[in-house]
């Protein structure tokens, strides 16, 4: 699913993207849905059935599973409604609001789905906030069932095959560039998983890359600057609240 909420002025100096479990939320959205089985669990069986890279798959049959066992729209909503954000991210996102209109062209993109994140982000009050959003699409049937589809199709070999990220920045930020008739002065992605590293190594020197510290993206960012030093260009700003990405963002804002 590719939604926007309006229209996009071509005056935005900044390009933010945003992964969204983990990130935004303190928890993965996949696994909070899982608490509304009887239980609070799958079966083995179930669980059994995921295999390496296709994890999308995988999670069709959870929704299927889920809609059998009686887990109504109303249960999936309202269980991701009360994940919690991380921390600091409520201040990031105030910071975002509240700079002037030609600052950010805000972007989520993640491998969660429409539903769940659409469902937590207006709870929040935060959907206005973000000018597109890139996720699985996901859309309940007439028999009540949330049916989940891939994204897309990619030959990246670095990524689950239903999904990846760094096809979707390029191809849009090239689209922007071209739409708008120049680039973004700088292009920032906030993430904390092994999915988010592929996106950040098509990023240039001027811009930032957020990892959430210790957390799987963090680790990858490290490993190739040891390995292979200069490889990755971007501005590594580790972060554990939002509060220290609004900090550099603030400060490159003002340059």
């Amino acid at each position: 699913m590719a939604s926007n909420a309006a229209n996009i002025s071509s005056d935005k100096r900044f390009l933010i993207f945003f992964d969204f479990d983990e990130t935004i939320v303190d928890e993965s959205s996949d696994d909070v849905v899982v608490q509304t089985a009887p239980g609070q669990h799958l079966p083995a069986w179930l669980k059994d059935t995921y295999q390496p890279g296709r994890y999308n798959e995988y999670m069709q049959r959870v929704l299927a599973y889920l809609s059998e066992q009686g887990v109504t729209e109303s249960d999936i909503r309202g269980s991701m409604e009360k994940i919690p954000a991380t921390p600091g991210m409520i201040t990031l996102f105030q910071f975002l609001r509240t700079r002037p209109p030609q600052d950010f062209e805000v972007v989520l993109l993640s491998d969660s789905n429409a539903f769940f994140i659409e469902s937590w982000l207006r709870r929040a009050g935060a959907r206005q906030l973000f000018h597109r959003i890139f996720s699985n699409p996901a859309t309940f049937n007439r028999d009540g069932r949330l049916v989940m589809r891939p994204f897309h199709s990619h030959d990246c070999m670095r990524c689950p095959n239903n999904l990846c990220k760094q096809v979707v920045v390029r191809e849009y930020v090239a689209r922007r560039t071209q739409e708008r008739g120049r680039p973004y002065q700088r292009v920032f992605y906030v993430g904390d998983g092994a999915n988010d590293f592929c996106p950040v190594l098509s990023l240039g020197p001027r811009d930032v890359a957020f990892p959430r510290r210790d957390f799987p993206m963090h680790r990858l960012i490290t490993e190739i600057h040891e390995a292979m030093p200069g490889e990755f260009k971007a501005v590594t700003v580790p972060w554990s609240s939002g509060e220290e990405v609004v900090q550099r963002l603030r400060k490159l804002v003002a340059e």
